[in-house]
């Protein structure tokens, strides 16, 4: 499993998610989805739900980041939130688990701190990765022994609201990848080639890139919106 995640080194990794209230939402169309990525070059999958995960797993070998996006209530976490869902992930063995890294309990009031502990424990041989919105979080992330810190959650949460991980050059993203001394995925509005091929520059060990890729409701809305500006003056 290690030597798989190895070469996605300086790789793209495609974010293949559909939730149940978007038009893509089938697990069917998701396999599609990574065989197309594949097509095109990426060596790696990141994919929300087991259904999603096993249908994927029998279209490509690629190595999968796996995770579950579940809501309790009075919980801010929703990425892999519960021991549920990492059990439900083992069942299709992702080749790396990612969870919510921000420091917000967990539902029943658990830390993080206590969460990776005792997943560490049940499951030593997997390989973790931690969604992080700031430079605290993924140096507390890293400090607790997650395998791969990613820049997911920037601007996602109260703490990181209205920061981006592409502004000031990656200026987040390059403080993490100098304080942090496991490998750092770069993701979260990478939105461009010219971007993801910066954050490699950077140092970052691979690249996720999702929406512009995977959800075409969300790009067509971009085309529709320049339309709707009216013609430029001439």
């Amino acid at each position: 499993m290690r030597n798989r995640v190895e070469a996605l080194k300086g790789k793209l990794i495609v974010s293949c998610q559909a939730l149940a209230n978007e038009p893509l939402h089938s697990s069917f169309i998701m396999g599609r989805m990574a065989a197309a990525a594949r097509e095109g070059g990426a060596a790696g999958i990141r994919a929300n739900t087991a259904e999603d995960i096993r249908e994927i797993q029998s279209v490509v070998d690629l190595p999968v980041i796996g995770i579950v996006k579940r809501d309790y209530p009075d919980c801010q976490v929703y990425i892999t939130p519960t021991s549920r869902e990492v059990e439900e992930l083992m069942e299709v063995k992702p080749d790396i688990i990612a969870l919510d890294a921000t420091g917000a309990l967990r539902p029943e009031q658990k830390s993080l701190d206590a969460f990776f502990a005792e997943l560490k424990q049940r499951y030593p041989n997997q390989l973790w990765m931690a969604d992080c919105s700031t430079v605290e979080e993924a140096l507390h992330a890293d400090a607790l022994g997650f395998d791969f810190i990613g820049t997911t959650m920037v601007g996602y949460t109260p703490q990181s609201r209205g920061d981006k991980i592409e502004a000031n050059d990656f200026e987040i993203l390059r403080e993490i990848i100098r304080r942090t001394e496991h490998k750092v995925i770069a993701e979260g509005n990478i939105n461009t080639p010219q971007k993801a091929k910066r954050v490699i520059d950077l140092g970052a060990f691979a690249v996720v890139v999702g929406s512009v890729i995977t959800r075409p409701q969300l790009i067509t809305r971009e085309f529709a919106r320049a339309l709707e500006q009216g013609s430029m003056p001439g």
